[in-house]
């Protein structure tokens, strides 16, 4: 027995400009010159379960609004909205569509900014409750489009979810499969599933009821068995809705929700799972946005700086100020036609393929030594072959806030970017301000030297 979708007319199919998202492919490296990723959210906020915005970011820290509400259900609820490519090149949303039933909601757009509702998806399982938290998995293995559901069943006590999958048995999503528990450890009472594939194995993150926890289960099928490996429990209490997307220098990124405090935070992990960074706030939307998921896609774009050429980086905001090394410290001080030799030489930088991944930058000074941070403070220093050298001399190029100008985000931070404040050179988090956003962009000029 197959779930049911009402449709109007079938969709035509459209050639997709972009890959779809495979989840879990391998990524190890930026975005090629010309090329940017781009990070695409989905979230209903705290005074609508009604509405759907939509937001993007270049790094996975910064979000924008798209469109805000871009979407309205005929009726019923947006929460909980998981966002992907399909090959067809539509994006597609599916929701949880009622607080109560055996339903999710499903509509699409070409644009990310108009949508159009496709239907509600019926759950062919016996005694469905509610049919809650619905998250897109496209195995990388034979591209099949699934979606996990967290299902409560009536005979179980009130309260309780499980993880089942409903996998889309046409190309136009328009007929999918009798739901299918995920087995194993995940059973007894999980909810928000999201799973991604990393070679061989299946990934998933879920909230358990009892605990209160995000829990960490592998499995070698996404039917299972799953066995829970290790705990997640980065919040006090109410932890839930996680998402993972994959960062441009391949590390892992999980966003959370502290229900209790009404915050997202987000974690990395470098070591596929194994330890974490300690949980921070997503800048700007902590406290707006509930439930929000991310799908990463390169696209044309981004910032393309010249290799093997000289540049001097003029402050955005403070126009008479450069970026410059001194006393192996970095700074920005004032160059004019007036200023010495030396410190003319000193704003002045080499652009050249990144030494840690040679689609994003390095910047060598004229006497042969490299931008680097420590201890977030930037400097210039010697290149001693060492990865952490290289990872901390490479930085990601995006838009600044002037037309041309450029914002460098460290490579082994995402989403610490160079900035200057008091006249010095750091990197610093990123925080939704005007302030920090001209801060931290300098338009590449012709070298002073």
């Amino acid at each position: 027995m197959k779930a049911l979708l009402a449709f109007g007319a079938t969709p035509a199919v459209l050639a997709s400009p972009l890959a779809p998202l495979l989840s879990g492919t391998a990524h190890a490296a930026a975005p090629t010159a010309g090329r940017t990723s781009r990070y695409t959210m989905t979230a209903f906020t705290y005074s609508s379960e009604r509405n759907m915005y939509v937001y993007d970011s270049a790094d996975a820290t910064g979000f924008d609004l798209v469109k805000g509400p871009a979407y309205t259900p005929p009726s019923g609820l947006v929460r909980d909205p998981s966002v992907f490519r399909h090959t067809d090149g539509f994006y597609y949303v599916t929701y949880t569509a009622n607080w109560t039933g055996n339903t999710i909601g499903l509509a699409r757009s070409s644009d990310r900014q108009n949508w159009t509702f496709l239907g509600n998806i019926t759950i062919n399982f016996a005694e469905v409750g509610n049919a809650w938290a619905p998250e897109w998995f496209i195995d990388p293995d034979n591209g099949s489009v699934n979606i996990l559901v967290s299902l409560h069943l009536n005979p179980e006590a009130r309260g309780v979810f499980n993880p089942y999958i409903i996998t889309a048995t046409d190309s136009t999503l328009t007929s999918w499969s009798t739901a299918t528990p995920m087995t194993g450890g995940v059973r007894g009472g999980y909810i928000d599933t999201t799973v991604v594939k990393i070679g061989s194995t299946y990934h998933a993150f879920l909230k358990s009821t009892s605990t209160r926890s995000i829990d960490f289960a592998t499995s070698s099928s996404l039917t299972g068995p799953w066995t829970i490996t290790k705990t997640g429990n980065w919040v006090d209490l109410d932890g839930e809705g996680p998402v993972l997307v994959q960062l441009d220098n391949g590390g892992w990124r999980i966003f959370f929700e502290d229900y209790t405090r009404r915050k997202f935070y987000y974690v990395d992990s470098y070591d596929t799972f194994k330890t974490w960074t300690t949980p921070a706030e997503l800048p700007g939307l902590s406290g707006t946005v509930k439930h929000l998921t991310v799908v990463k896609e390169t696209v044309t774009g981004g910032v393309t700086l010249p290799l093997n050429t000289t540049r001097s980086f003029q402050s955005v905001n403070f126009p008479d100020r450069y970026m410059r090394h001194r006393n192996f410290l970095g700074y920005t001080d004032t160059v004019d036609a007036s200023s010495t030799i030396q410190t003319k030489l000193d704003a002045t930088f080499t652009v050249v393929p990144g030494l840690a991944d040679a689609n994003c930058y390095s910047f060598r000074t004229a006497s042969g030594l490299y931008l680097r941070h420590s201890a977030f403070r930037v400097r210039v220093g010697a290149n001693d072959g060492t990865a952490t050298f290289a990872k901390d001399a490479t930085f990601n190029a995006h838009p600044g806030t002037a037309a041309s100008s450029v914002a460098l985000e460290s490579y082994n931070f995402p989403g610490y970017y160079v900035r200057h404040r008091n006249g010095e050179l750091w990197v610093d988090p990123y925080t939704a301000t005007n302030l920090f956003r001209a801060d931290r962009s300098f338009q590449p000029v012709t070298a002073w030297s």
